[in-house]
């Protein structure tokens, strides 16, 4: 008999093919030269802007592998870094306008899965989905 796969697990298979769906959108609208690595970094910026360190926290990778992402991204047009505000000597990740082109697309493509979601489980359960998932952040997301 099967072991019956653990919460965490098919939550992670549910965001998996949820990432990768968002991800091919935006290469067919055109950003072919975004990597899923670096796309998974850019998901970490803040509208202000965001710390390397916090970046790199974020997307549990070391410190000096988001610096060459951010410098990749950087050179390709979609992030800029700005001095931090709050601190002369930090710097911050910020996206550019090439980066913020890039959010419709994602956005369109995250409101075509959770329709499909929404019709595959049904209302009811769609929302009892949500309410688990957001209540479930109280415990799992330490940046909200």
């Amino acid at each position: 008999m099967a072991r019956e796969l653990p919460s965490s697990l098919l939550m992670f298979i549910a965001s998996r093919s949820a990432a990768s769906r968002i991800f091919e959108a935006v290469h067919d609208a055109g950003f072919d030269d975004l990597t899923i690595a670096q796309s998974r970094l850019m998901m970490g910026i803040d509208p202000a802007g965001t710390r390397l360190s916090v970046l790199a926290e974020r997307a549990q990778i070391a410190k000096q592998t988001a610096t060459a992402l951010v410098d990749k991204l950087e050179r390709a047009g979609y992030v800029e870094r700005v001095p931090d505000p709050s601190d002369g000597r930090a710097t911050l990740v910020r996206l550019t306008p090439r980066a913020e082109a890039v959010l419709p697309v994602a956005r369109a493509e995250e409101d075509r899965i959770e329709a499909e979601w929404r019709a595959h489980l049904g209302p009811e359960a769609m929302d009892q989905l949500r309410d688990a998932l957001t209540a479930l952040r109280d415990i799992t997301d330490p940046y909200q």
